[in-house]
């Protein structure tokens, strides 16, 4: 039953194959299984190349069956069609363009299967691409916030700056009046005379100002900083929404794009392999000598072509003899005077009836 199985995967006569040897029926039995199991890898490779599209198994597992049957019967369409010739010339010339598209189905199945055999190789390339997006992202992301966080921050200085200036200069007007109370400056007298009075009163107002300044700029420090922070977390927000763009950046041209940058000679081998198989059948019916199956298929299929062609032939010479025997027949009634005078009595009565028609209808229209 298996064997029956794969002589139909084969795309051979089965009638005419059951009259062959054993042998006969077994090499194309072989051809079949080949054909068969280059169907069931292409319907692993599309299902899996599928399923990094979709991420869904059941539509992944649906189109890798419509696209199995799809080579399978392209396989079996190359294999069945090709017929052994009287030269070798002739045969290699017919089965060209069926082992170019043999070859282009190869790659087509081997690729798939090739990122699945190099997937932990893959996941590697890919995650390494992912984090320099991810940085380069961020970078990006970063560009549009950066020069106003600085600029803000600059803000923030500026107004430390003024305290930071404001308390030098009231620590100098306390150093005055301290010194000019200790007598080792200014005046030189100690004790807290008018002079100590006037510059005590210009520190203290120096120092209210100083308090003025420090509260003024802590409340615009405080809603600089609130700025900042909401900047801050825009731009988390923005990387966390980009983010898993970047995360779902395994597709299927990225993994092929990702195999590419491997060493390509696994890769090669791999082709080859596929390639080796899907050639195969094609290649085993060039090489082989004209078998007990060719033989009969060419037999029947002369029989057939001889015995069109005789009726073809047959069909003219109906065609010619019958019209021979018309033009004889036709010219014998020509010629007889009987049928001359029968037919110049009806055409008379026909042309007189003409005439008193058209008299009737010219009388009508006055």
């Amino acid at each position: 039953m298996l064997q029956r199985f794969f002589i139909l995967c084969s795309g051979a006569d089965t009638d005419i194959l059951k009259t062959c040897s054993k042998g006969e029926q077994n090499k194309y039995a072989g051809i079949g299984a080949t054909v068969f199991f280059t169907a069931v890898m292409a319907f692993i490779a599309c299902s899996y190349a599928l399923y990094t599209v979709f991420d869904n198994i059941y539509s992944a597992i649906f189109f890798g069956i419509i696209w199995g049957l799809l080579i399978f019967n392209l396989d079996r369409f190359i294999v069945s069609t090709i017929k052994k010739r009287k030269s070798f010339g002739s045969e290699l010339l017919q089965a060209t363009p069926r082992i170019i598209l043999a070859v282009i189905i190869a790659i087509v199945i081997s690729k798939p299967l090739e990122m699945k055999i190099f997937e932990k190789e893959i996941n590697q390339v890919l995650l390494k691409e992912k984090n320099e997006m991810t940085l380069a992202n961020k970078q990006q992301l970063a560009q549009q916030y950066t020069p106003t966080v600085e600029k803000l921050n600059q803000d923030i200085a500026q107004l430390k700056a003024e305290i930071t200036a404001k308390e030098a200069s009231t620590d100098a007007l306390y150093d005055v009046y301290i010194s000019e109370a200790e007598g080792t400056a200014g005046t030189g007298l100690l004790g807290k005379g008018p002079v100590y009075s006037e510059k005590r009163n210009k520190h203290d107002a120096s120092l209210a100002e100083l308090n003025d300044l420090k509260e003024s700029n802590a409340q615009k420090i405080v809603s600089i900083e609130n700025q900042i922070t909401q900047l801050n977390d825009a731009y988390a927000e923005t990387v966390q929404n980009t983010q898993p763009i970047i995360d779902g950046f395994d597709g299927l041209m990225a993994r092929n794009n990702a195999l590419e940058k491997l060493p390509w000679l696994p890769s090669f081998f791999i082709f080859l392999l596929f390639m080796a198989i899907e050639t195969s059948p094609i290649i085993a019916k060039l090489l082989a000598p004209k078998g007990e199956y060719d033989l009969k298929l060419e037999d029947e299929e002369t029989t057939l072509r001889t015995w069109v062609t005789q009726k073809v032939l047959q069909r003219e010479k109906i065609l010619a003899t019958d019209t021979e025997l018309n033009e004889k027949i036709y010219g014998e009634i020509a010629e007889e005077e009987a049928v001359y005078t029968y037919k110049k009595e009806k055409a008379e009565v026909l042309l007189k009836r003409q005439a008193d028609a058209f008299q009737e209808t010219q009388l009508k229209s006055l």
